[in-house]
């Protein structure tokens, strides 16, 4: 085997569209892969400093949609464009902005799959940036991205997931089996 210093390379590491609010109510949108699931209902994300930490600041509820293939250049457009910067960046990113029902945050129309989230707590917080614990209050998908069983359908959405590696997206593919269930053949 070879061996690597360390780095950020747990994979899979989603591409999460975080959606706020400013104080005047303008969107803006920020790409965030470090994050994940902190318990059965809430989710971490580990922020630098941003306009979206400026928002929170300001109005403590946000969403967190999943980047597809087909929403890749936007995606990765809002993770490199600072909203404190780019007055127009929404516009340019090109997505359809609703309220959420549930809370007081956008939803980005183009992305399958959003969470409503409001900030549970803040860990670390320093002028570099925090980590966000955030409560899911809701969750909101696309019906065209349903399966038979009318639960969201993961390959229907074609998520990416981003190769720190080598700074690519890469899109997740087919189910391999069944979780909690194929491992039952070894017992």
């Amino acid at each position: 085997m070879k061996s690597f210093k360390p780095a950020a390379w747990v994979l899979p590491q989603p591409v999460l569209i975080i959606g706020t609010y400013d104080k005047n109510g303008k969107p803006n949108a920020m790409n965030a892969a470090w994050g994940g699931q902190w318990d059965m209902h809430e989710i971490f994300i580990s922020l630098g400093s941003h306009a979206t930490t400026d928002n929170l600041a300001i109005n403590p509820e946000f969403t967190v949609a999943f980047a597809t293939s087909e929403t890749m250049v936007a995606a990765d457009y809002v993770g490199i464009v600072s909203g404190r910067k780019v007055a127009d960046k929404m516009a340019r990113a090109g997505w359809t902005i609703e309220k959420a029902p549930d809370i007081n945050a956008p939803v980005f129309k183009e992305l399958p799959m959003t969470l409503e989230c409001r900030v549970s707590r803040i860990i670390d917080e320093s002028e570099d940036g925090c980590y966000l614990i955030g409560e899911v209050v809701g969750i909101l998908c696309d019906e065209k991205y349903l399966a038979a069983d009318g639960k969201p359908d993961m390959e229907k959405m074609q998520l990416i997931t981003f190769d720190p590696i080598h700074h690519t997206y890469i899109e997740l593919g087919k189910t391999v089996g069944r979780a909690f269930s194929d491992g039952k053949q070894l017992a």
